[in-house]
């Protein structure tokens, strides 16, 4: 049996289970046991199982909710730095994440339990585009960014979702609704999640897209169900923006 003492995060919505580990601990997680933790009814419930490494610099390994293995996560990154700073008691207001994405900078500022925390995303990259979409975007993960229409119901956004992602062997997708040139507003559909209130290199993706194409300015908000997230994009890369909060220590028991 295994006994592992989890941090729930979420940022803006965007819920996650932290797990603290020293080096060659975290090999305890797979695919399957992450999957069953971030169960809705008959586990613990999340978007993912974020297993931080301590170490300079910590690294970071995502489990999606269904147990695949994601690259990178905006507001999951902030949430993996909030759970270091908590577990080791420490005091200190920035922090290197190694990812599968590579190398991240995350800005935190706590108060209590809550806090705000920026991160350097990197280059965003664009890719050929799909026909209906306005946009493919690389964040370190693939996004597919595609005009919203008010007209679709959810089964129409989830079918045309699942089409684009198969397209790509496998994507998030961004259904956005421009509002003015300083903010927009996204619906998301994630890879190995699904539905989510929040997604920060979806918002990235967004903003990138939305940017290159003339209709938004370099600085923009972009509108999550649960939240709202800033994107600034520059010369030298992206940056995300955004809330982190702690929800509950847990303790989570299997074989």
């Amino acid at each position: 049996m295994g006994l592992r003492t989890l941090q729930k995060w979420h940022g803006a919505g965007n819920d996650f289970l932290v797990d603290v580990v020293e080096p060659g601990d975290g090999i305890w997680w797979n695919g399957e046991r992450a999957q069953r933790a971030c169960h809705r009814s008959f586990g613990v419930g999340a978007d993912g199982v974020l297993v931080a490494t301590l170490g300079a610099p910590v690294t970071m390994v995502l489990y999606n909710a269904d147990g695949s293995v994601a690259e990178m996560s905006g507001n999951g990154i902030r949430c993996l730095a909030a759970a270091v700073r908590r577990a080791t008691k420490a005091d200190w207001d920035e922090l290197e994440v190694l990812t599968d994405a590579g190398e991240r900078h995350v800005e935190l500022t706590m108060d209590g339990d809550a806090g705000y925390g920026r991160v350097d995303m990197g280059e965003v990259s664009f890719s050929s585009t799909l026909a209906g979409a306005l946009g493919v975007a690389n964040v370190g993960n693939p996004h597919v960014v595609v005009l919203d229409d008010a007209s679709w119901d959810v089964r129409t956004r989830e079918e045309k979702a699942a089409s684009f992602a198969d397209q790509l062997g496998g994507a998030n997708v961004e259904f956005v609704t421009v509002l003015d040139k300083s903010r927009a507003r996204i619906r998301v559909i994630e890879r190995g999640v699904g539905w989510t209130l929040a997604c920060g290199t979806g918002s990235v993706a967004t903003a990138a897209v939305l940017h290159r194409d003339g209709l938004v300015d370099s600085e923009v908000t972009i509108e999550n169900p649960g939240g709202d997230l800033m994107v600034k994009l520059g010369a030298d890369g992206a940056s995300l923006a955004g809330p982190v909060q702690f929800v509950a220590d847990v303790g989570w028991l299997e074989a």
